[in-house]
């Protein structure tokens, strides 16, 4: 696969790490995927993670961005835990509550990409983490068949958007995670619970419900409870145990 660009972070925003590197994925003959890698030191496994809403984070040259979600507020909490994080860009908006373009060929081509860029220079065990319509992203992509599937060692859902579905037989490990107090209309508990409850009975599967935390502004927003706000660290310490666990 072609690397389109390689640059050292500088004066970074939401202070990245000195390691962290912009690394663009080519995709045909259109704007290439952009992605933030923020490694650990002797990593175990990486992390690749789809936010929430459009999917846009506009990440710069420098690796800042202007967004306030949840995945950009933590994403040096996972280097403590042996594990690479990466921000996962889209050039275009995934859409909204209203529909969204997580499952459409070229969105899902723009996945394997990264993913097997990803895998081809880490050599790591790839994690796919999606926060609520994120999740959209993910899951289409662990559907799309065995091949896809095998790309990757397991997925995290967070928030989850209640039209998503996990195809039942497949046995990837499947962690759930939901704030209890999520006032999201289209993110109910009980769409995560469904889906872990849909999972091979000889499958790794977990729902975790987190407490706590402060909830401001809209429901749905970032930095409500549908947006692990003040939670972060619980987030990242609950995926990071069930990524890690033999």
């Amino acid at each position: 696969m072609k690397l389109i660009k390689l640059l050292l972070m500088i004066a970074p925003l939401f202070s990245v790490s000195a390691q962290a590197q912009i690394l663009d994925v080519s995709y045909e003959d259109d704007a290439p995927t952009r992605t933030l890698h923020l490694p650990a030191m002797n990593p175990q496994a990486v992390v690749l993670l789809f936010s929430g809403g459009s999917g846009i984070l506009r990440l710069q040259n420098d690796g800042s961005t202007n967004s306030p979600h949840t995945f950009v507020r933590s994403k040096e909490l996972w280097s403590q835990y042996g594990i690479d994080a990466v921000l996962v860009d889209t050039p275009y908006g995934l859409g909204d509550g209203r529909g969204n373009a997580g499952s459409t060929r070229d969105h899902q081509q723009r996945i394997f990409n990264v993913v097997k860029f990803y895998k081809e220079k880490l050599n790591l065990p790839i994690w796919l983490f999606g926060h609520s319509m994120g999740k959209v992203s993910v899951s289409e992509f662990v559907n799309g068949g065995k091949g896809q599937a095998q790309m990757t060692n397991g997925v995290i859902i967070a928030g989850t958007y209640q039209t998503v579905s996990m195809e039942e037989d497949e046995k990837l490990p499947v962690l759930a995670i939901h704030h209890l107090y999520d006032g999201c209309a289209s993110t109910p508990k009980s769409t995560s619970e469904r889906v872990i409850k849909s999972r091979p009975k000889d499958s790794r599967s977990q729902l975790i419900l987190i407490d706590g935390g402060i909830s401001t502004g809209a429901e749905c927003m970032s930095f409500s409870h549908h947006g692990f706000n003040q939670n972060e660290e619980a987030l990242v310490k609950e995926v990071a145990e069930f990524i890690l666990k033999k």
